[in-house]
């Protein structure tokens, strides 16, 4: 599975745009009055302005051979998030992963993930051109395991790891939605921030065929699109 777009709502659209574009260094590949995209690897991330707020948890896949490179990279452009016992990398046992956070112009926690599972290394230094793609997006809902149930039904993914009532996640180590009972799970690693169902829009490829999917207050609405 890989996400080949996603749209996400701010209400802090210009500084959104300034931190991505000026900042970090993407490029902008469209924009108007009330949103811009910009190419990630092989996906597109969308901001559309909103007028309320909105916070999400989102992870960018990266080489495996980066990670300490893109942290000393990340950390002369803004600052990474420190967990609670002052450490920038968390290793995720479980996952075969190490990443590392910081947050965005709106206060969403984002992320920069390796997956050593996966045969992805380069020679490249790193920049923004090596970021390989969207890997993740949080999920928040009372119910994750009926969102499990219509991920798998009408998208063709399957539960990956985790629990199905309060943690999981569905897709593939290319690409992940990572699913948060906001009942039993109060706050994204390694942060305070306060789960929420937030709405997102996104084009997800899998298994050869292309798929729409829209959340909003904490229902799914998958369409096929494409062959």
């Amino acid at each position: 599975m890989k996400f080949r777009k996603l749209k996400l709502y701010t209400n802090k659209l210009e500084l959104e745009k300034r931190f991505y574009s000026e900042v970090l260094g993407f490029q902008i590949t469209d924009e108007s009055s009330d949103s811009f995209s910009l190419r990630v690897g092989w996906s597109e991330l969308t901001f559309e302005k909103s007028e309320i707020e909105h916070k999400y948890h989102y992870c960018f896949l990266i080489p495996v051979n980066k990670l300490d490179e893109a942290l000393e990279w990340l950390e002369k452009r803004t600052v990474a998030i420190a967990t609670e016992d002052g450490r920038k990398i968390q290793n995720f046992e479980n996952w075969n992963a190490d990443s590392f956070y910081f947050y965005d112009a709106s206060g969403s926690v984002a992320e920069f993930i390796v997956r050593y599972d996966l045969n992805n290394s380069t020679e490249e230094a790193f920049d923004v051109s090596v970021v390989l793609g969207i890997n993740e997006i949080g999920i928040a809902a009372n119910d994750i395991q009926q969102i499990n149930k219509q991920l798998q039904s009408e998208l063709g993914t399957e539960f990956w790891k985790g629990d199905i009532q309060r943690f999981g996640t569905n897709g593939s180590q290319e690409g992940i939605f990572v699913m948060a009972n906001y009942k039993l799970k109060e706050i994204w690693f390694p942060t305070t921030l306060k789960i929420s169902p937030e709405p997102f829009d996104a084009i997800i490829e899998n298994k050869g065929m292309e798929y729409s999917v829209e959340f909003r207050n904490e229902e799914l609405k998958i369409l096929h699109i494409k062959s």
